[in-house]
């Protein structure tokens, strides 16, 4: 009996830096390549990887084109650039005279799944800011609006919508683990949330394991990215309503921008490159901070910050404004019971 054939993997890249791909290189336990062969899944060429080029790359993209090679998952990470004046010219293909535009729009025709990895693949992300004379925008998203290069209505051969891993750049585990769903046929169009990501990290907030959440619930700010309290009433972080368990699912096992002492700028969101203010900036109205947890009433908000502040603990207080710990946790006195 014949083995059932391996499903195969094509990873393109576009309008974009690359960090993804470096993110993916960093995963650990398992590391990218062990993964996909625990997966079952063949790939047929990534740009970092794969040795074939030129000539060997043309002649595989056209026997996918052309159904003489089955194609299973369409990975494109960076954003796709249909400048200038919607030709594509801006990311043409060496060799085949025509723009990345085209490939993708013909690839994606043939994939059982479409990724798009990383927001610039979903939303346009950082390629699409300023006046995006690039024309960069996502395979089926334009920042929040449903559309992009395949439009809103395109389903894959499998049925499913183009599947957006976002993050700036994503996660090395949310790729893994999509594409071992995808490969396990378990992924369905309940495990999307609204804007296409996998609700496997998207269910999730930020905020959620958070080092610094004991500042946040008393409202000890800090002042200055050096300090050590909560930075969402002064320094811009928007943990509370950024989806991504970056927190909870750490990288490389130990590292989350909260860690490294930057705040959140939800970059798992469409349009995160351009908030309308400085990313280190907290917008207010009122003196009350306009990013405030996405599902809390905001004079709820109002009235628990009030009665948090006013009982935030002498070691809270002090230690929310300098960059280490000057007052340590109290140790209790007296016998244990």
């Amino acid at each position: 009996m014949a083995e059932p054939r391996r499903p195969t993997l094509l990873w393109l890249q576009s309008g974009g830096c690359g960090g993804c791909s470096m993110s993916m290189l960093c995963a650990e336990g398992p590391d990218f390549l062990t993964a996909l062969e625990a997966a079952g899944i063949d790939l047929l060429w990534h740009p970092s990887l794969s040795e074939a080029s030129g000539t060997q790359l043309i002649s595989l993209l056209d026997d996918i084109a052309a159904g003489r090679t089955v194609l299973d998952i369409l990975c494109l990470e960076g954003s796709v650039m249909t400048g200038p004046a919607g030709t594509g010219r801006f990311h043409m293909l060496g060799g085949t005279e025509k723009p990345m535009m085209h490939w993708l729009t013909e690839l994606a025709a043939r994939a059982a799944h479409v990724v798009a990895v990383g927001s610039c693949a979903a939303y346009g992300g950082i390629t699409a800011a300023g006046g995006n004379e690039a024309g960069a925008t996502g395979l089926a998203h334009d920042g929040e609006k449903p559309g992009g290069l395949l439009g809103e209505t395109f389903r894959a051969r499998s049925g499913l919508p183009v599947i957006n891993i976002a993050g700036c750049p994503t996660h090395p585990n949310w790729i893994i683990e999509t594409l071992m769903q995808l490969s396990l046929g378990s992924f369905t169009a309940d495990d999307m949330d609204a804007l296409g990501r996998p609700r496997s990290y998207a269910d999730h907030l930020v905020h959620h394991g958070c080092p610094r959440n004991e500042f946040y619930e008393f409202k000890a700010s800090a002042e200055q990215p050096s300090d050590l309290g909560c930075m969402m009433e002064n320094l811009g972080c928007k943990g509370t309503q950024a989806h991504g368990d970056c927190n909870t699912r750490l990288w490389n096992g130990e590292g989350s921008c909260l860690r490294g002492g930057y705040a959140c700028i939800n970059c798992t969101a469409p349009r995160f490159e351009e908030p309308g203010h400085p990313f280190t900036a907290t917008p207010k109205f009122a003196g009350i901070p306009i990013g405030i947890p996405t599902d809390m009433p905001k004079a709820w908000f109002v009235a628990i910050a009030s009665l948090a502040k006013a009982a935030t603990p002498h070691r809270l207080r002090h230690n929310a404004v300098a960059d280490h710990i000057v007052v340590p946790p109290s140790t209790p006195k007296g016998p244990k019971k």
